[in-house]
């Protein structure tokens, strides 16, 4: 969908949210010279005046206020998850544009909600999937486009990650059903599963398991899926917060004429058959805020020319679709 272009001005953004991804994009937006964070809102107010002192902008005592403010162009949108739609619709309501970070929801019904006040209100909804943009797997994409690894026959997704019963505790909704979506699928895995519906397009799974084997929370601590891409072509993705001290998420892709590796975004290995093809030395991860920030000044040239969403409430939604078809098949321990 397409919106209203703003111009070729500094588009202005509101934060809905202050907790621990909020510092990220105040340092993703102010290495931008095309944006400008003006204010934020938190429902724990004191938590919000330590972000505007760190931040220097301003406080909103309420999100209608927030939303309300006439140089508020966009709001990121930076709640617990299972408020997304809330908080979002509000904003969309109030004609204001749209940056929701991952997930896009928890629940699809609400997901398809967020999409449709969007639409309604003329705004452009975007989803925060910053793996995208680094640029081994941009380089990747690129590569599966041209046919050169053939027909593409395994994909394995790997998430290693190690998160403390600290993080779990750090916030009641971490870890929940109703405020947190899920576990290490819907928290951690997702950034996978939006690479996987994005390069491979939209799976089907096959069987599933999920466990919840060390942490005191509602939701798994691993999970596993086995999948079928629409091309015929199999896949795997496993996410887990187990694997102390934590080691680099993983995307391996074998095809009909060759293989890629790439480790925590960075393309590290590429193999031909019959070709010489180096990896380039520069495709590597971009870490915090720079991910963001190459989506997010993504997303303000989309918003000042009135193109597309470069990640869409569509592309949020597949994701979401992904992980909860998981959850559906998955057999479960406790």
């Amino acid at each position: 969908m397409t919106v209203p272009a703003l111009g070729d001005r500094r588009v202005r953004f509101g934060l809905a949210g202050c907790g621990v991804i909020s510092d990220t994009y105040a340092a993703a937006l102010a290495g931008l010279a095309s944006a400008e964070l003006v204010a934020v809102h938190d429902a724990d107010q004191d938590r919000a005046a330590a972000f505007c002192r760190r931040h220097r902008t301003a406080q909103s005592a309420s999100l209608e206020e927030l939303v309300s403010r006439p140089d508020v162009d966009a709001v990121c949108v930076c709640v617990p998850s299972g408020l997304h739609a809330q908080v979002a619709v509000v904003a969309a309501e109030a004609g204001k544009h749209l940056v929701v970070e991952k997930p896009i929801e928890v629940d699809q019904a609400a997901a398809r909600h967020l999409i449709e006040a969007a639409a309604r209100n003329a705004v452009a909804l975007n989803v925060v999937s910053q793996q995208r943009y680094n640029p081994g797997v941009l380089h990747a994409r690129a590569l599966l486009r041209a046919g050169r690894l053939g027909d593409v026959v395994f994909v394995e997704a790997r998430v290693p990650w190690y998160r403390s019963q600290a993080y779990y505790d750090s916030a009641a909704w971490r870890g929940t059903w109703a405020m947190d979506g899920g576990g290490a699928f819907m928290n951690q895995g997702v950034h996978y599963a939006d690479l996987l519906c994005w390069l491979f397009g939209q799976p089907s799974v096959l069987a599933a398991h999920c466990a919840r084997l060390d942490h005191e929370m509602e939701a798994e601590d691993l999970a596993l899926a086995l999948l079928r891409f629409p091309s015929g072509a199999a896949g795997a993705l496993v996410a887990s917060t187990l694997c102390y001290p934590g080691f680099p998420a993983e995307l391996n892709v074998h095809g009909t004429g060759g293989s890629l590796r790439l480790v925590d975004g960075a393309l590290v290995d590429v193999q031909l058959q019959g070709a010489d093809v180096p990896t380039p030395a520069d495709l590597g991860r971009l870490g915090m805020p720079d991910g963001h920030r190459a989506q997010l000044a993504d997303i303000v040239t989309s918003l000042q020319d009135g193109s597309a969403p470069p990640v869409s409430g569509e592309d949020g939604y597949r994701a979401l679709s992904l992980v909860l078809d998981t959850y559906r098949a998955a057999r479960w321990k406790r």
